[in-house]
């Protein structure tokens, strides 16, 4: 694909400083691999020597770097150029596969008490159950299963082997047998979502799940039953949320993290990557729940000293009491 720079500028904004609106961009590029019909951009300060050496033919920076970028050729000019960048490939992809599709592939099962806004797309190999309502401007890319009942608002984008609305994880012990509860739940899913490939949003046991405006989740995400997920919250590949957790809104959640059950996280809360929440957060922040890494005859070393810990423990209060008494003394 072929576009002016011109064009770029008209259809996103920002200043261009430096060079002419009619410099050819045939693709967009990291600073270190960008070619002469490249736009690249710089969003850490960090990096100011890659762009100096870069041969882009125009780098999209901030305002406080626009001197040092403008001396090494054309720049845009932009608040914010990693929002920017992702500005650009949607652009992009707008350009090289024009307008997305809508409607149902003939390939795709439907059940016809389903309610599909027109400008919606159902992609190959879908199966869409009764009762749902999928909202306009909705993707559901291919192989992706929507169970009976479910809502998914507006613009959202369901990636390939989604499955939304499957039986929660739910079981009575009866003399050692497993009895079903079934789940009469189901799956609410706002506007602006995107779900990864593969991953799976559980129906309530009885209440809904719920999934608010502008989350986005990774491939492989498990979110079980009766889950909240507050809006505009991310969670990152290969991470897991049992059921009846209440995520709020505005949170980060690492890859392979996992959340137990029942528990609560504050507003703008941040879990660090493979962090295991154990108890409710009530105050945001940056959490870690991770043992550090280290060689293997370090960790035989530190857990054989952990079993001991409540050995240790126990020394120490005897320790600290007799001291006492000594002091008393």
């Amino acid at each position: 694909m072929i576009v002016q720079l011109g064009h770029i500028v008209d259809a996103l904004g920002g200043e261009l400083v430096g060079g002419g609106r009619e410099i050819v961009i045939s693709r967009i590029s990291p600073l270190e691999t960008a070619q002469a019909d490249s736009i690249s951009f710089l969003s850490n300060p960090r990096y100011a020597t890659q762009m100096a050496a870069s041969r882009a033919a125009c780098v999209v920076v901030a305002p406080a770097m626009r001197e040092l970028a403008a001396q090494r050729g054309a720049c845009i000019v932009v608040a914010n150029p990693y929002v920017y960048f992702a500005k650009l490939t949607q652009f992009w992809k707008m350009q090289q596969q024009g307008m997305r599709p809508v409607g149902v592939h003939p390939s795709a099962v439907v059940d016809p008490t389903a309610e599909i806004a027109p400008d919606a797309y159902i992609g190959p190999l879908c199966v869409v159950g009764a009762g749902v309502r999928i909202g306009a401007a909705t993707v559901l890319r291919s192989r992706i299963t929507v169970s009976d009942g479910c809502e998914i608002g507006e613009r959202c984008l369901l990636h390939p082997g989604v499955v939304i609305g499957a039986d929660g994880f739910g079981f009575a012990n009866e003399a050692g047998q497993w009895i079903k509860i079934e789940q009469l739940g189901k799956v609410r899913i706002g506007n602006d979502v995107e779900s990864g490939a593969n991953t799976c949003i559980e129906r309530g046991a009885l209440d809904d799940t719920v999934i608010e405006d502008g989350v986005k989740l990774d491939n492989l995400v498990q979110i079980a039953h009766n889950v909240h997920v507050g809006a505009h919250s991310v969670i990152a590949g290969n991470a897991g949320v049992a059921g009846s957790a209440r995520i709020g809104q505005g949170c980060s959640i690492g890859g392979a993290a996992n959340i137990l059950g029942h528990l609560t996280i504050a507003d703008g809360t941040s879990i660090s990557p493979t962090s295991m929440v154990t108890r409710s957060i009530r105050q945001p922040g940056l959490y870690t729940g991770i043992f550090p890494l280290q060689t293997n005859e370090q960790w035989e070393k530190n857990a054989a000293s952990l079993k001991q810990l409540h050995v240790l423990r126990e020394r120490i209060k005897k320790l600290e009491s007799a001291l006492e008494g000594a002091k008393q003394q």
